[in-house]
């Protein structure tokens, strides 16, 4: 029962503080949330022609990848994105099909990069989310803005963050395993490398070979390999679409791999989790996971 539901609950609007930290982030299950941002004003400004006339010819940071995965495991590699520097006229050239590409570009450089790269916008969103500030008692460690192609696809992680994902126009397609999976998911190290665009344009795959190499899960679920990964059929995925006007409250630890409609819009909230008893009892639970593997 730790973390299982059946499906993820509607709220029909945003809860008091006191109601969302007791019924959600103290339990650590997810629910989508409407009319939770029907005020702002980017639900009917952020249109392409907006953000070329208020964005437009900024340099911006692109994650660019040959197959629309950045930050996965592809030939026995953890592989981040190129990180291309562009002006942002030009990406939405690309996402609008006015130029084609064989690559796949993202906006989603996860470091606060709505309020340091996109400053123009936020005035259209909130700097954060009152009832949740006062919730958990401190304000987001990041406010991320993500605009991309329908290639693009973040494959299965985890996150050290309480998350709230606003989507703004299209949809999100999410497949959430709770932490009580922790089991049934691979983890394995990999040598860190990046994307690197070679003179004939094709790519290239370079190691980073300074770092540390990266504990990432090997697996696809949305097409596992049974044979390889057998504990995976113990799992019980959840599946849920985020659509325009909604907010996914997306706990910590929560594993959760993520797909969209092309072009969609979304603009997500990171707050620093609490490293409390849930947190304990997942790193007990990867311990003793490591350990029965190591058998």
């Amino acid at each position: 029962e730790l973390g299982w539901m059946e499906s993820v609950p509607y709220l029909d609007r945003p809860p008091s503080p006191l109601e969302f930290y007791r019924e959600w982030v103290s339990p650590n299950k997810p629910c989508i949330i409407r009319n939770a941002i029907s005020h702002w004003p980017a639900l009917k400004k952020w249109t392409s022609a907006y953000l070329r006339e208020v964005v437009g010819a900024k340099v911006v940071s692109v994650a660019v990848t040959p197959n629309g995965y950045a930050d996965a495991v592809f030939q026995d590699r953890f592989v981040m994105p190129e990180e291309r520097q562009m002006p942002f006229m030009d990406f939405l050239d690309i996402v609008e099909k006015k130029v084609t590409s064989p690559n796949v570009f993202y906006v989603q450089k996860q470091c606060s990069n709505l309020t340091e790269e996109f400053p123009e916008l936020v005035s259209d969103v909130q700097p954060d989310i009152p009832w949740m500030s006062e919730a958990l008692g401190k304000k987001p460690d990041a406010v991320n803005f993500w605009l991309g192609e329908s290639a693009a696809v973040t494959s299965l992680h985890k996150d050290h963050y309480e998350n709230l994902y606003c989507v703004i126009s299209g949809e999100k397609h999410f497949l959430l395993h709770p932490p009580s999976d922790r089991p049934f998911i691979p983890y394995e190290l990999y040598q860190p490398a990046t994307y690197r665009v070679s003179e004939d344009g094709s790519f290239e795959i370079v190691d980073e070979k300074s770092e540390e190499k990266v504990p990432w899960i090997p697996l696809d679920p949305l097409n596992p390999n049974l044979e390889q990964y057998p504990e995976y059929a113990q799992a019980k995925p959840l599946r849920c679409t985020v659509k325009a006007g909604e907010m996914l409250y997306l706990p910590s630890l929560w594993f959760h791999h993520v797909q969209q409609s092309h072009g969609c819009i979304a603009v997500n909230y990171w707050y620093d989790m609490e490293y409390d008893l849930k947190y304990s009892y997942y790193q007990l639970l990867d311990c003793l996971t490591k350990a029965v593997n190591v058998l």
